[in-house]
């Protein structure tokens, strides 16, 4: 299933960092963000666009986790070349990630035991 399913996000940019915050629909929820959407996934899923280094933060209280992404708007929404260059577009493709669908994985927990290639 895709992030967009489970959480929405927020964002904001300041220079060549983005920050981008992912926030679960409802608490039961949080688990699932906390488990499959890594700083390393992150990183991996924005290959090419980041540059730099990808922190996350995790705000459990809000049920949120925060991402910042360093050098990562091509020089800045001033200096880039992009058609849109601001951290709004990278929250909206952040939200495509593909996560395990946990009814999915409660009905057929033997084809998932393990399996985190999503």
């Amino acid at each position: 299933m895709k992030l967009r399913a489970i959480a929405h996000s927020r964002t904001g940019d300041k220079g060549d960092t983005s920050n981008i915050s992912v926030i679960a629909y409802r608490d039961e929820d949080y688990p699932l963000l906390v488990e499959h959407v890594t700083a390393e996934r992150v990183k991996a899923y924005f290959a090419g666009i980041v540059h730099g280094e990808v922190t996350r933060y995790e705000l459990p209280r809000i049920g949120a986790l925060s991402f910042v992404l360093r050098n990562a708007l091509g020089g800045g929404v001033t200096r880039s070349l992009a058609l849109d260059a601001h951290g709004k577009s990278l929250s909206s493709a952040l939200l495509d990630l593909d996560i395990p669908d946990p009814e999915r994985i409660s009905a057929h927990p033997a084809e998932h035991h393990g399996s985190t290639n999503t």
